[in-house]
């Protein structure tokens, strides 16, 4: 075939790149500039594409043999996934710009440019597997390596598009062989520290970032029963589940922590309370995809395992359709579930589905 590899500069993506030609595979590197700021570098493991990184994907492709590219992807980088992280704070949810990154760029924009190119498949250095299931159809699932497991963030995937990804590194045990086999091929990355955080924040500060975007403005902290006990500088700079940070001028009366329950971005409004309350026992999205074949009728309620953040451990659930919405009831009360994360639906290893939470059913009555 032939096979657009995705080069990020990194380890992985070098590796898969290195299998895919093994596997006798025509292959051509391209690393996406996200950015088009040309100071952007690289601080140890924070960020990712950047200068040095495209240095890096550039030896690697020479060291493979292969062809290599740098294709701009920044301005639909900018509207796809930083403008929409943006929007999404301002609408009091929290999002995950690797999901829409995956979503929109690397398997959209990407995908559709390498498909109008002639190429066959798209691959990438995501710890993940595809299976060829009963129908015919491909199916996504969980790597070899759990601990490493990348199947999350590659939940947004579509039935058409799993039939263009190859991901070489899914059978792999551990990442300590992925970078033995690199230095074994001679690849400079073998030792290359991975990447972490969100890549256009790279110093980690998504408060101020926020703040320099879209500014801040006063308003009150208050408990569910509406009585204020603080105030804050942006509602902005609050995801649900904080402790620290809160600045609150009262204690709470059983002298426990309060954390974030809430973000009223119409009134500019924190709503706190005990731990206890960031228990859900049902969330439910309107913007839900199927990866592969979909159930026959989703409507009927079906087993499942639910994972809300891309280390979380899986919980099991039971999913349904209705009216419009995929919503998911788990079997005990999950913690600290937001607006704006992603819930994606497992049976066994395997991939099923996944929505954007819009909405999430308290585990706790208010009055506690």
């Amino acid at each position: 075939m032939r096979v657009l590899a995705a080069m990020s500069g990194g380890v992985d993506s070098a590796v898969a790149a290195a299998r895919a030609v093994d596997a006798g595979h025509d292959v051509v590197g391209v690393h996406l500039a996200l950015s088009r700021m040309p100071g952007t570098l690289r601080t140890g493991s924070r960020g990712c594409c950047t200068i040095e990184d495209s240095m890096d994907a550039q030896r690697a492709a020479s060291a493979l043999g292969i062809p290599y590219y740098v294709w701009d992807f920044s301005a639909r980088f900018k509207e796809d996934v930083v403008d929409d992280f943006v929007a999404e704070y301002q609408a009091g949810r929290t999002p995950n710009p690797c999901m829409r990154c995956n979503e929109r760029i690397k398997f959209a924009a990407l995908l559709e440019k390498a498909l109008a190119l002639g190429f066959d498949a798209v691959c990438t250095g995501h710890y993940a597997s595809i299976v060829t299931g009963a129908d015919g159809a491909r199916e996504l699932h969980r790597s070899a390596a759990w601990a490493k497991d990348q199947s999350y963030v590659l939940g947004v995937l579509t039935a058409e598009q799993l039939e263009h990804a190859m991901f070489p590194l899914g059978a792999t045990p551990s990442k300590d062989e992925v970078r033995a086999e690199a230095a074994a091929r001679g690849l400079t990355v073998a030792q290359k520290p991975d990447s972490y955080d969100i890549c256009f924040i790279p110093d980690g500060d998504t408060r101020g970032w926020l703040a320099d975007r879209v500014g801040t403005a006063a308003g009150d902290v208050v408990e569910r029963d509406g009585t204020v006990v603080g105030s804050h500088e942006g509602a902005t700079g609050y995801t649900v589940g904080q402790r620290r940070g809160l600045h609150l001028g009262r204690p709470a009366p059983d002298g426990k922590p309060r954390f974030v329950l809430e973000i009223r971005p119409k009134d500019n409004t924190v709503v706190v309370g005990p731990k206890e309350a960031l228990d859900v026992r049902s969330m439910a999205g309107s913007r839900f995809t199927w990866a592969g074949t979909a159930p026959a009728d989703p409507s009927v309620p079906f087993a499942c395992d639910v994972q809300i953040r891309a280390h979380a451990d899986p919980v099991p659930a039971v999913a349904r359709v209705t009216d419009g919405e995929l919503v998911i009831d788990v079997d005990e009360p999950l913690s600290g579930v937001a607006p704006g994360q992603t819930a994606v639906v497992y049976v066994g290893t395997r991939v099923l589905g996944q929505c954007t939470i819009d909405r999430a059913v308290s585990a706790v009555p208010a009055t506690v």
